[in-house]
């Protein structure tokens, strides 16, 4: 339960998603600082600090999408954004913890644009490390919440059972024939959404902001990421490998039912069929099958209905924003990094 305390009035530090990176950054490398040597050194290889020798890289650590949504999330709720970097922290940890473990279980060979991982030092040292960064996270998030830690870990805790649930219903769906839509969205709401709604959630739990503020931000941040999954699906199948840093039609590869795919399996025309046979087949995917599916699925409207579903949800995400009480100008930033995460791959 989030109880709501005043907040007092304050001078708001501008910052959006750059600002929010160079704000968090340094605290991320403290925090990872303090795992074993092990750890460490898989940790920064995962952050994109070094390489697998150590050298350091100026390489690609990700986008910081959700560390910036706690920032900015609390920022617009009129709290000071210096009570929400641990949290902001917390949740990069978190964040990284489970793609160590999503890499594993999916068999992804890359990850921003170089190998996984546990490509690199193993799957159990890597699956060791993703549960090093969760217990790290969990200690940040308690020394940096102070009276409201209890309600700030229970809200992290809630989260992560939704994301594994999420993580379980994918693993299911590979099995399945019979996956509908709306149990496929419900899916990615726990994987995906559940961790950015607690991301625009925790910084204002945090500051003891009002109820109804800290539920639009919520409703804000779950719909927000449904529609970063749905892009995910689409870059997944048909974008730029380099910019998506991982590759391209591995997801159709692994016959997993993302959402473009199961529209497409579960609407009607001849190419149904030949994609069911595609799927059901035994025999691993060559380059050729990975083209032949892709291309089933988008005249099937799998690409039409996620890029449609994607502009509903951003809408729905967008409502929560003007429906809340909460500061113009970064109520605006949101609205901004919105538009941003949906056309990283235009």
């Amino acid at each position: 339960m989030i109880t709501a305390s005043p907040v007092r009035e304050h001078p708001h530090l501008r910052v959006n998603l750059e600002t929010a990176a160079a704000l968090v950054e340094p605290s991320v490398r403290a925090a990872v600082d303090r795992l074993p040597d092990q750890e460490k050194a898989i940790a920064g290889y995962q952050f994109g600090w070094w390489d697998r020798e150590g050298v350091p890289t100026p390489g690609n650590g990700g986008k910081g999408i959700r560390p910036a949504l706690v920032l900015l999330s609390t920022a617009a709720a009129r709290a000071a954004i210096e009570q929400a970097i641990g949290a902001a922290v917390s949740i990069e940890l978190v964040h990284n913890f489970s793609l160590l473990h999503d890499d594993i279980m999916d068999g992804d060979i890359k990850r921003r644009s170089r190998p996984s991982a546990w490509l690199v030092y193993g799957k159990k040292a890597a699956l060791l490390t993703g549960d090093a960064l969760l217990v790290l996270a969990f200690d940040v998030l308690a020394e940096s919440s102070g009276h409201r830690s209890v309600a700030a870990i229970q809200l992290l805790t809630q989260t992560l059972l939704e994301l594994a649930e999420g993580q379980s219903m994918d693993l299911a769906f590979e099995g399945r024939d019979d996956v509908e839509i709306l149990e496929c969205l419900t899916m990615a709401g726990r994987k995906t959404a559940s961790l950015t709604s607690y991301a625009c959630a925790i910084g204002p739990c945090i500051a003891g902001v009002d109820p109804v503020t800290i539920r639009h931000l919520q409703g804000f941040g779950y719909h927000l990421g449904l529609a970063f999954q749905l892009m995910d699906d689409v870059i997944g199948i048909w974008g730029d490998e380099e910019r998506a840093g991982k590759p391209v039609g591995s997801d159709l590869a692994a016959r997993k039912k993302t959402l473009p795919v199961v529209a497409a399996l579960t609407s009607t025309g001849s190419a149904r069929d030949r994609l069911i046979d595609l799927y059901n087949r035994a025999t691993p995917f060559s380059a050729d099958d990975v083209r032949s599916a892709a291309l089933l699925v988008e005249q099937l409207g799998g690409r039409a209905w996620a890029e449609a579903e994607m502009q509903r949800q951003v809408g729905i995400a967008v409502s929560h924003l003007r429906d809340a009480s909460l500061e113009p100008a970064m109520a605006d930033e949101l609205a901004t990094l919105v538009q941003r995460i949906i056309r990283r791959d235009r």
